[in-house]
């Protein structure tokens, strides 16, 4: 083996150790992008559950209103027809006495 060899060799060697070195150096940002990625997602992933419980909240809030909504007109419609149908004779009464006083 001569001196150029040698040297080259050695030029070859130190080329190598430098392109590991930036290979390296390139995967450590590689990875630091995506530990700052895998962060950002994990957020997002924490932000959609925090909504996802609150819609869920608000479903069930709404169905109880529907529910005492429902309640509540089990009550009030059958008082409503009462009140018209008693409201209908009193009509009805009013008139036939007007009518068999004249």
């Amino acid at each position: 083996m001569t001196e150029t060899d040698a040297a080259r060799i050695i030029s070859l060697l130190q080329e190598i150790r430098d392109d590991q070195r930036l290979q390296l150096e390139r995967q450590a940002e590689a990875l630091t992008l995506q530990r700052e990625q895998f962060a950002l997602v994990q957020k997002s992933q924490e932000r959609a559950e925090k909504l996802q419980t609150r819609a869920e909240a608000m479903q069930d809030r709404g169905a109880q209103m529907i529910a005492r909504s429902r309640k509540a007109l089990a009550f009030i419609v059958p008082l409503v027809v009462l009140i018209v149908i008693v409201l209908a004779v009193y009509v009805v009464w009013i008139v036939l006495r007007h009518w068999y006083a004249t």
